[in-house]
């Protein structure tokens, strides 16, 4: 089984997320759909502000692992709250340096710095609402 995060209501602000997640991230886009090129014609009620250019569904990779998202569904709106997405790197470097990529025009929660679960941890909200937890991989626990 596998679990793939998808992200929702972006206030038609899912195609510069999916930029921005190139830049910050090095995401790999997979693919970007938009309302217009649905096969059967979506209802003006479906259609998120900004008209049909919006995107209806997107997808990219990071190191092989794939996110999903989109831009909001009128009347839907429910916003980003109740998760995080968590980025493990091996170096605390790595960290810092895409700490302060996200973190650009977002609101850090946490600076990165050392905890008692791991030598680089950081926390924070991205331009879009997006909660990221940016960490060292912490040690694997010694057996019992």
């Amino acid at each position: 089984m596998k679990i793939e995060p998808y992200l929702l209501f972006f206030d038609g602000r899912a195609e510069e997320a999916l930029d921005f997640y190139q830049q910050a991230l090095g995401a790999q886009v997979e693919s970007r759909m938009r309302y217009s090129d649905s096969p059967e014609p979506v209802p003006a009620e479906y259609i998120p502000p900004g008209g049909p250019q919006k995107l209806m569904h997107a997808s990219f990779l990071l190191d092989g692992q794939r996110v999903m998202l989109s831009d909001d569904v009128p009347g839907q709106r429910s916003g980003f709250s109740g998760f995080s997405l968590t980025l493990q790197y091996e170096s605390e470097e790595q960290v810092r340096s895409v700490f302060d990529k996200l973190a650009d025009g977002g609101r850090v929660v946490m600076p990165p710095g050392a905890t008692f679960f791991s030598p680089c941890y950081g926390q924070l909200f991205d331009r879009f609402g997006v909660q990221w937890m940016v960490m060292v991989s912490p040690e694997p626990a010694a057996q019992a």
